[in-house]
């Protein structure tokens, strides 16, 4: 009989195994999960990447989820469910469960997605982590699969509903805005990181031309959301500023507030909501 191959990846993998507390029959199908594109474009021969894991494991995940909250409200309807789906699965939250593994450190990218900040990209963890749940489907079954997610889903769950990031904060920030200041918030994209395929946005909130929120995401409307929570914190926590309210005066007064260019316009956003 043969010897099985060497998996010169098998080292620094069992880490990852020993940290996430799982099994894999198959060691290949993990280092197949943890291959970024990035790498594929650096190394001679054929190398496949994780992005059908990972087109796998968002299915195994989502369904999972949806079981969850179909099983834990009864008696909730189908909007609200969707509401919190969305909230769970987000890249943003699954990047957090990825981040409580130290993914990052695992992830096998090239040299310049790693100089470029690839390993703490929110992009790149999410994506890594549906597929190392794609994989661990192939290897162990939706049960494993389970058994590893839900705890940490729960925990995603109660946090998401402590800190409300299951509502909609450009419309929560746009009825304070408009009750309190009678002006209407604006959004615009101040930064980007990331390669084309896997950019994140920086984005502002701003009231009457000030700026009231920031917040980053993998879309513009991501971060728009994120900015919009920020603002409505800082709003709880200090109320309007003295300028914010200044300028909401002046605005009423019929002073033009021109909006920045790259304001972000709801009719010309295309990205895909969160």
């Amino acid at each position: 009989m043969g010897d099985k191959p060497v998996n010169e990846h098998a080292a620094p993998q069992q880490k990852l195994i020993e940290i996430m507390d799982v099994s894999f029959a198959d060691d290949a199908l993990l280092t197949k999960a943890l291959t970024h594109r990035s790498f594929v474009n650096e190394v001679d021969g054929y190398v496949p990447d994780n992005e059908r894991l990972e087109f796998l494991g968002d299915a195994v995940i989502g369904f999972i989820t949806a079981e969850m909250l179909f099983n834990l409200y009864p008696d909730e309807p189908e909007g609200w469910l969707t509401q919190l789906r969305s909230a769970l699965v987000r890249t943003e939250s699954l990047a957090i469960l990825a981040e409580d593994c130290q993914l990052g450190d695992f992830l096998r990218m090239g040299r310049g997605e790693v100089n470029s900040g690839g390993r703490s990209r929110a992009t790149n963890l999410c994506r890594g982590f549906e597929a190392i749940m794609g994989a661990l489907y192939i290897d162990q079954g939706i049960e494993e699969v389970k058994k590893f997610v839900l705890p940490r889903l729960h925990s995603l769950l109660k946090f998401i509903l402590d800190n409300k990031l299951h509502l909609d904060a450009r419309s929560m920030l746009q009825e304070r805005s408009q009750a309190d200041m009678r002006v209407t918030p604006v959004y615009r994209v101040v930064d980007t990181d990331g390669p084309e395929h896997e950019k994140e946005f920086v984005v502002e909130a701003l009231v009457a031309g000030v700026v009231v929120g920031r917040g980053s995401g993998a879309s513009k409307r991501g971060a728009a959301q994120a900015a919009a929570r920020d603002a409505l914190s800082q709003i709880e926590g200090n109320g309007w500023s003295v300028e914010v309210e200044t300028a909401s005066i002046l605005a009423q007064a019929e002073i033009d507030v021109e909006p920045d260019r790259d304001i972000i316009e709801d009719a010309a956003e295309t990205d895909n909501a969160d």
